[in-house]
């Protein structure tokens, strides 16, 4: 099988993209990102529940905040990256489902369990973020996914209230000087997928 994607397309995407560790000082734009929204915002969730939100770390002020909270092999790229996102789920997403789900009767009621709501609100906005990262390489912009950091501090620090959950912290910008280290070695596919 053939993909229908342009060669340089899959590479700019897929093959050839890598996970940036600099980038120069150009700044990353509001329009960019409102542009990237529009690129992927139809990504697949359940019951098109979409409980991804988003953080821009745009102050000197937020910024330091965050540094504080970042594992220390992660604070330098923040303190250095041109925007920082930290994105999270909507743990209450349920609330919005009659507007974003209006085809589905009762669909708010579907997650009355704790446990299944916030599960869900991980995984679909985990599938967001996926999205989000091949959107700001689309952009001709690169990324830099950060787990290293203390989620539950994160998560009260950019999201008071309790009702969501910081999942990444993500760099964005255009790569600088010995952006990209070496490919490391990716499983193949027998090691990944299995019939039934």
């Amino acid at each position: 099988m053939t993909p229908i994607l342009a060669t340089d397309a899959q590479d700019l995407l897929f093959k050839k993209a890598h996970t940036a560790h600099t980038y120069t000082d150009e700044p990353v734009t509001d329009e960019q990102v409102t542009a990237i929204h529009e690129l992927i915002r139809n990504a697949p969730t359940s019951l098109n529940s979409q409980p991804l939100r988003a953080v821009l770390i745009r102050s000197d002020e937020a910024r330091a905040r965050l540094v504080e909270r970042m594992a220390h092999g992660n604070q330098s790229k923040v303190r250095q990256a041109p925007l920082v996102v930290v994105l999270a789920a909507d743990l209450e997403f349920h609330e919005k489902l009659s507007e974003v789900a209006p085809h589905v009767p009762n669909a708010r009621d579907l997650f009355a369990d704790e446990t299944m709501r916030h599960d869900t609100a991980v995984v679909n906005a985990s599938l967001q973020i996926a999205y989000f990262f091949v959107g700001v390489r689309a952009a001709g912009l690169a990324v830099g996914p950060m787990a290293g950091f203390d989620a539950k501090a994160v998560t009260e620090e950019f999201f008071p209230g309790g009702r969501h959950r910081a999942l990444v912290v993500a760099n964005v910008g255009y790569p600088g000087p010995d952006a990209f280290r070496p490919r490391a070695p990716r499983l193949a596919y027998d090691e990944v997928f299995r019939s039934v």
